[in-house]
This record gives C-alpha cells, structure tokens and sequence, in this order.
C-alpha cells in the first residue's frame, strides 16, 4: 500500500517495493482475508445484465470453493512447484464476469497452475491460436461457448479437460467434457497451497492484438504487486470506507483482471461481477446506482458512450473514482466526468506486458487534458531514444520505456525468446522495456501522449499524433465516434483522415463533413484538421475497445486510391 502524501514529490521518496521471495496471488487476495474475517464481502453477483438476483460471495467461501477447485485441478494430474524456469500446466478460463471466474483463476494460483484468460466473444479462430499456443490442458466454460469449441476440439490434442460451469444438460457431444459442478462437489475444500515464489509463472495473457498475432505476455505471480501502486494512485488512493469496485472490462483482459478484480481483493474490498450481453449507459449506471459502486474503472469507449447518452447529466451516482486506460483522455472527458459523474477522471497508462506505470492522481494535483500523468511510484518510466537507449531532453518526443526489472514487467512472451529479445534495448542507463508508443517529457515531470510508433502522422513536415484531434472531433455534437489516421497523399506524404460514427440524428452529408472539419481547424492548428471525412457505421475496435487503427489506415489506403 502506498503511504499517505501530499504529492508524487513525497511519494517517489518515500516508496520502496516489499516483494517477498515467496509469494502467491490466491494466498493474497483470498486465504489472507479468509483467515481474519472470512464473512467479509469479496463478490457480488449481479446476474445478466445487472437485473438478476444478486449472489454474495464472502472470503470464506471464496476459499473453500477455490480450494475445491484446486483440488480438482491436482485430480486431475495438474500443479508446479517453485520452479522460475518452467511454467506450470495451464488452465484456460473462457467465461464472463461471475463467481466460478474468480475461484478458477485463484485456485489455479494456489495450485501451482498458470491461469489464462480467454474473452467470451473470441471467435474459433482466436481461441484454437490462444488454447493451441499454450498447451492448455484444462478449460473453464460455459455452454454457450461450446458450439464454437466444437469445430476446433480435434485441433487440441493436450486439452484434456473441458468444465461446464452450468452443466452438461443438452451439450455438444466432444471429448473431455466434464460437469463442473459434480466436480467441485467431489472435491475436498481443504487444500495446502503451492508455495510459489514472486518470480513463478502465474498468469498467459495474450495481447490484444492491435497489430500482428496476438502474443502470450507471461507474468509472474508478482504482477500483481507491481500493479498495487497505480491502482491505488489512479483511485486516489485505497482503500476508503464504503469503497466497492466495478467494471465492465471483462476478466479475460489485463485491465479487469489485474486492475479490479486482484487488487480490488488484495484490498478487502468487494467487487461487484455483471455479465453485460451489450453494454448500454443507462444498464451501466443502472447497476452502479443499485449497488452504490464507488470506484469504476470506465475504458474510454464506455465513457464516449456514457457521454452521448442524453440523460448523462443527471444519474445520481455515488462514485468516489473513476479511472480510465487504454486510449488517451482530452479535455472533453475530462469536463463531463466532472460535470456527470461527479468525480475527476484519473487517466492512467500501461499495456499488458508492463501495465500500470504511468497515473493522473486528482487526490494529488488537477489532471490536464493530453497528459497522462507522471510515473507512478516505484517505476522507472522514461522517454527515451530507442536506438541508444538514452532518455530524451524534454519537449524532445521518444518511446516510452520501463527500467528493468520491475515487479509489474512480464517475463517474456510465451514460448517466443526473439519477440521478448526485441521488447528491449540496453543503453548505458541500463536495459529498458519498450512500450512502442511516443510521448513528450515536460519540464515539470508529466507525460504528454503522441501516439504509437506507427499511428503517429507525417504531413508537410508536421508530426501530428492523433488522439488530440480525436478528441477535438468528439467535441462536435455529430460525432458518437472519431479515429484519426495518416492518409497517402502526393503533396503532403500523408493527410489527416478522420473515421466518424455520426451520433443518432445526424446522416452523413457534405454540410456535416464540412461542419466537422472547421470545428477541429477553429480549435486547433491548421495543420491539424482533417482533410478527408470518411463516415462509417461502426469503428474497428479490439475486444478491449482499443480502436484498430491499422485497420483504419488500410482503409484509407483504398480510398487514397479511389481518389476519395
């Protein structure tokens, strides 16, 4: 836990990690708060789409059930050691938000197992790379993800076990199928733990794959203590009476996984688990005003929805922080999260193999808008020159890179030693993990975002990063929407082609291309505005809600060549 202070000055001196050699997440987050106070809340349940009837869930019974499946696991053949060098059996998780989903992922932990993530809307395709990559020998589902099971389940010779948390009744006949719940009832609750190191492997999560194949980031179990810190400064600071968390980030993601649910535990607070079948504003606030949620973490998509919805302003929510990842926040967020939802929106930054390393904190000092805040305490987070391994002088724009080693640093991708060599480069300062995105240091020790490597703009000279001009585009009352690429262009090398959702009420037109071009050119530079609309019905976007913008700039590729 972070000490009490009244700056990130006080804070970066006084900081230091406590990672002991042994440790592990399941003990942690669970048997710990059993011990103590096992009727403490860890879970609520809130059925389908936030409007079923809710189960609660204690530390106590979070741990028998857990070690219940534990002891399924070892039934089975399954378990590791202490052994750094080798990864222990793995076991695939592929459902939403709801109790088995935690009590699979801490058994596994206790266990000696590695857990792995898998996203309920992966397709076949996504889940036979993910299951065949890893070798997974044990699989957590549902029925509904069956039918998609079923046309790869020849293509998995060592998945030997598939549990049906919601049982067999009317399955799919393949091979391995196992009722869950017969299992768990045939299993003991007691269950010594594995004493697993810091270093052991816990955790394969796969990249969400906004380029290229996704890849399996291989975490230790002291991932999770490397990610305490951000989580508490982006929720100015844990844990606060009445503090109880929710997100719609699914599980199966780095960002609800590790930046909710664990820490959330880690903590003694109870989470809230929902399984949304499409998120809409109104069921997301809903469920947190039923609740009473005080801390959320909203990806910038959900809240560009909550923002366009019309009755946003008046909610009546009781949150006490709001966080936010994986695309940079502008000052239009900012100013409707004070205005809606009652509380400054902390940005933070970080991706799956090193998450959580840069933070806006409001408790400490305003957020502003196009910054992303500073590095949280015990990172060692530069802007540096990737070719040297030098950190850039500042306003000088560079990769963002991690100091190795660093608790929240992965150990390297699963079964891929060429990908891990080229995720590093060593400088005389040391060796440095590079994120692959661009930002600016200021003089006064923040980070100003620019862009990935490749999303980055060159136009007559001008390097021009993209989320500013997003932002500025949802400004506009047309626009649900906005992603901004380069586009091929003869005299300029590239243009700045802007992507629109239109918002409901507003068709596509010539009056409306032009309306929305000259709000970002009386805005912004001149340079800056967006030479080419392009209006589409729905923008490309990763499971996580990233927008693709790779995708984004092949199709204006095709349509430079179209001459459009």
């Amino acid at each position: 836990m972070l000490p009490s202070a009244d700056s990130y000055a006080v804070l970066g001196r006084t900081f230091r990690w406590d990672v002991p050699d042994s440790y592990n997440i399941g003990v942690d987050v669970c048997d710990r708060w059993a011990a103590v106070d096992p009727d403490r809340l860890a879970l609520i349940e809130a059925g389908e789409d936030g409007r079923g009837p809710e189960t609660r869930t204690s530390f106590g019974q979070l741990r028998d059930l857990s070690n219940r499946f534990a002891n399924v696991l070892a039934g089975f053949g399954l378990g590791s050691g202490q052994d750094t060098d080798a990864a222990g059996d793995r076991v695939a998780i592929l459902l939403s938000q709801r109790r088995e989903t935690a009590l699979a992922h801490i058994g596994a932990f206790k266990a000696g197992c590695v857990s792995l993530p898998l996203f309920t809307l992966f397709g076949p395709e996504a889940l036979l790379h993910r299951l065949r990559d890893s070798g997974a020998r044990v699989l957590v589902t549902d029925r509904a993800s069956l039918p998609r099971l079923a046309g790869i389940r020849d293509d998995l010779p060592a998945l030997e076990h598939i549990l049906v948390v919601d049982g067999l009744a009317g399955a799919p006949h393949m091979p391995g199928l196992v009722d869950f719940a017969a299992a768990m009832e045939g299993a003991s609750s007691d269950f010594t733990p594995v004493d697993t190191l810091a270093d052991t492997p816990a955790v394969l999560i796969y990249t969400s794959g906004t380029t290229g194949n996704p890849k399996g980031a291989l975490h230790g179990h002291r991932v999770l203590l490397g990610h305490l810190p951000g989580v508490e400064i982006s929720h100015d600071f844990l844990p606060a009476e009445g503090d109880l968390f929710w997100t719609p980030a699914d599980w199966a993601w780095i960002g609800g996984l590790f930046d909710v649910l664990l820490p959330a535990l880690h903590h003694g607070i109870a989470v809230v688990a929902c399984r949304f079948g499409k998120f809409t504003p109104q069921a997301a606030c809903d469920l947190m005003r039923r609740f009473g949620v005080r801390n959320a973490f909203l990806p910038p998509t959900a809240l560009k929805m909550m923002k366009a919805d019309p009755s946003s302003r008046d909610w009546g929510l009781r949150l006490r922080s709001v966080a936010s990842g994986g695309e940079t926040l502008g000052s239009e967020l900012l100013d409707w999260g004070r205005q809606a939802l009652g509380v400054t929106i902390n940005e933070f930054y970080g991706q799956t193999e090193c998450n959580m390393i840069v933070s806006a904190c409001a408790a400490l000092e305003r957020p502003e808008p196009g910054i992303m805040g500073r590095p949280v305490p015990g990172h060692r987070v530069e802007v540096i020159d990737p070719a040297t391994g030098l950190p850039q002088p500042d306003g000088v724009e560079g990769t963002i890179a991690v100091l190795s080693p660093d608790p929240v640093m992965f150990l390297g991708y699963w079964q891929n030693p060429g990908a891990t060599a080229a995720k590093f480069v060593t400088g005389p300062t040391g060796r440095w993990l590079l994120t692959g995105d661009r930002a600016e240091r200021r003089p006064d020790g923040r980070l100003r975002f620019v862009g990935r490597d490749d999303d980055v703009i060159s136009s007559g000279g001008y390097r021009i990063g993209p989320a500013e001009i997003e932002d500025c585009l949802i400004g506009h009352p047309a626009v649900q929407m906005a992603g901004v690429v380069g586009q091929p262009d003869p005299l300029r090398g590239e243009i700045v082609a802007a992507f629109i959702r239109l918002a409901p009420g507003f068709d596509p037109s010539d009056a409306i291309r032009d309306a929305i071009a000259d709000h970002v050119r009386t805005r912004l530079a001149a340079y800056e505005f967006p030479r080419a609309i392009h209006f589409i019905d729905e923008m490309p976007a990763t499971t996580t809600g990233k927008t693709i913008r790779a995708r984004l700039r092949e199709m204006a590729k095709a349509l430079a060549v179209e001459g459009r």
